[in-house]
């Protein structure tokens, strides 16, 4: 993407540019004609210096007037002005420019950021096309703002527009891009009765929607809102570059005036040369001192760190959870709607005596009349059109199954205590899963026909999220689930989960994540973020996934993914970890640059020249550092 400079920006570069070249020619002059008086030279130098510099003594004098002192701005201000009063006129013009160069170039990369941000988070509609019913009942469309649209209204989505609300499909079939909001490139097709989400991309049809929820209450406006509060969430790193640099930047101040003071009362008090020497190398030590590179490159780095994983639809609240989660060392999975899909489906059927379609198809009419979700699943495996005229009386026995006449017989439809009940000869099945048993009472006997397996489907993805972890170092990877312990040891093995634990109601995995806590893990916990909550709220970390839409989810994790795909976990890790290793990064070669510096200022070594690239050299190069974070490899 290209970033195009602000108004503001390209009057600092014009600013620069004129600058920059008086500097070169009167240093020009001063070499050529260094006879002429320095009057003259300070008159011509004051020229570029109040071109570039002026903002910045204005700046500084208000802030001295507030009592705001020993800001970047003070430091250079006091730092060029005594450039000037040893005589050391390019270098109190270079002093400034070079500090504007840096804020320029700050100015560049935070607006280029943002600007990325925002465009992957330019989700925000600009309207809605809302369905009116006239007096004598005719339909009429009007545009209004998202924000006046009420709940239950019909609203308009055409080819190309955003959908401005969340609602549900009443009229029309299209096709919805959701990049914006998961990072799936994929469209998805949507017809009647499918949910839409605010924020997606209405690409084909023309469909009506009808809302559910107001503007406030949307995917969007929660999603939005979250981006931009993200940066109030501090890291622990960044509170502490704050205090550092509330302590480091006075103390650096009074070193300078130390070293300004005490040489020369013991060198020779009397003596204007010595005086002139050590205050020259007391400026180069403020100049060095002000931690512009710290104060800008460590928020900016996180910042780009969370625009970067929004890009993948992972969105963090704040750079707090973007340090926790790259110290993480456990993870913790929910497992339904978390490594599986959450929705039953058939795995196997094994007949006794009849075929398998035969054994489908009468379990398949038994549950015909049933919502429950085992039901659900025999049903949509049996693709053929179900003939429910055949089927007569059904009665549901609680807990077990039920009881369905079919073609004039009576079958049985459910678990073993239904067989045992009606005295079927059944047999356990070497398979995991939920077993439902079949069975024809017959002249007063019932015949055992056969049984199907029906699992809640393992996410393709599962396995590889495990693996990625395992690969970032993460070994102990825990599922929580209420499912019985076969079920739970079939899917932990599948993915090759460290551990499991089984038979769980909510509160038993609230204290199995209080537990890891207790033994020192870093945790993670993943979850639906819908009957989650109080293990996402105790965890370290709370992760919620498949999030789009759930309001749930958005309130009460700290890194939410818009859409299904565990795999994400691991990169949300990998960003983390990245972020925080530029930061250090940032950190240590700041502080060493400006220690070294600063020491070769002290003992006379290093000019003014050396200071500036120890000030804005640096803070240059940790913010070219800092925009690696927005910029995250798939390895």
């Amino acid at each position: 993407m290209r970033y195009k400079m602000t108004k503001k920006q390209k009057k600092m570069l014009r600013r620069i540019i004129v600058a920059a070249s008086l500097l070169v020619v009167f240093s020009i002059i001063k070499v050529i004609f260094s006879q002429i008086p320095w009057p003259v030279f300070l008159a011509l130098f004051l020229i570029p210096y109040l071109i570039i510099g002026y903002d910045v003594l204005k700046t500084a004098a208000v802030n001295i007037i507030h009592g705001q002192l020993l800001d970047e701005k003070f430091l250079m201000a006091l730092a060029s002005i005594g450039a000037f009063a040893t005589g050391e006129f390019p270098e109190a013009v270079a002093v400034i420019l070079f500090f504007q160069v840096g804020e320029l170039f700050e100015s560049i990369a935070v607006g280029r950021t943002r600007k990325s941000v925002a465009a992957l988070m330019d989700i925000r509609p600009d309207y809605a096309n809302l369905i009116t019913v006239g007096e004598d009942g005719s339909e009429q469309e009007d545009t209004v703002s998202p924000d006046d649209v009420p709940v239950g209204s019909i609203i308009v989505i055409k080819p190309g527009e955003k959908i401005p609300l969340d609602g549900i499909i009443t009229e029309g079939t299209t096709t919805v891009n959701t990049s914006a909001l998961t990072g799936e490139s994929l469209p998805c097709d949507m017809m009647p009765g499918d949910k839409v989400i605010s924020g997606t991309l209405n690409l084909t049809g023309v469909c009506k929607v009808r809302t559910s929820g107001t503007y406030s209450e949307s995917t969007v406006a929660r999603i939005l809102e979250l981006v931009e509060n993200s940066s109030d969430n501090k890291s622990n790193t960044e509170n502490f570059i704050t205090r550092f640099a509330h302590w480091y930047t006075p103390i650096v101040v009074i070193s300078a005036l130390l070293l300004a003071v005490i040489p020369p009362l013991f060198l020779g008090i009397t003596n204007p040369g010595i005086w002139s020497t050590w205050i020259g190398r007391a400026l180069v030590f403020l100049v060095v001192s002000c931690p512009c590179a710290l104060v800008v490159s460590v928020p900016l780095s996180f910042f780009s760190g969370i625009g970067g994983a929004s890009r993948y639809g992972i969105l963090i609240k704040g750079a707090n959870y973007l340090e926790a989660v790259s110290k993480a060392d456990t993870v913790v999975f929910d497992k339904t709607g978390t490594l599986t899909k959450g929705s039953f489906a058939v795995d196997d059927i094994h007949p006794n005596e009849i075929s398998q379609s035969e054994l489908l198809d009468i379990a398949a009419l038994a549950e015909s009349f049933s919502s429950h979700p085992i039901a659900v699943s025999v049903i949509q495996a049996h693709h053929d059109h179900l003939d429910k005229s055949r089927v007569g009386d059904v009665k549901e026995i609680a807990g077990k199954g039920v009881c369905a006449v079919i073609d004039g017989d009576d079958y049985y439809v459910g678990n073993g205590s239904l067989m045992d009940e009606v005295g079927a000869k059944w047999h356990e099945c070497h398979l995991t899963g939920t077993i439902i048993h079949v069975a024809r009472k017959i002249q007063g006997t019932c015949e055992y026909l056969g049984h199907i397996i029906v699992n809640d489907e393992i996410k393709p993805e599962s396995a590889k999220a495990i693996e990625n972890l395992n690969r970032l170092g993460i070994s102990r990877t825990v599922m929580l689930t209420g499912d019985k312990e076969d079920i739970a040891e079939n899917v932990a093995s599948k993915i090759n989960m460290s551990e499991y634990h089984a038979k769980l109601l909510p509160r038993d995995k609230v204290e199995r994540v209080r537990e890891l806590k207790e033994q020192g893990a870093r945790t993670v916990f993943v979850g639906d973020g819908i009957n989650d909550a109080p293990v996402l709220t105790l965890a370290d970390v709370g992760i919620a996934m498949g999030a789009m839409g759930s309001d749930a989810a958005i309130e009460s994790a700290d890194i939410v993914l818009m859409d299904d795909d565990p795999v994400k976990v691991a990169k949300a890790v990998r960003i983390s970890r990245k972020t925080m290793r530029i930061v250090k990064e940032n950190i240590i070669f700041s502080l060493a640059v400006k220690a070294v510096i600063l020491i070769l200022g002290a003992f006379g070594i290093a000019g003014m020249w050396l200071a500036v690239f120890g000030d804005v050299g640096v803070l240059i190069l940790a913010i070219l550092n800092s925009l690696r974070c927005f910029r995250i490899s798939d390895r």
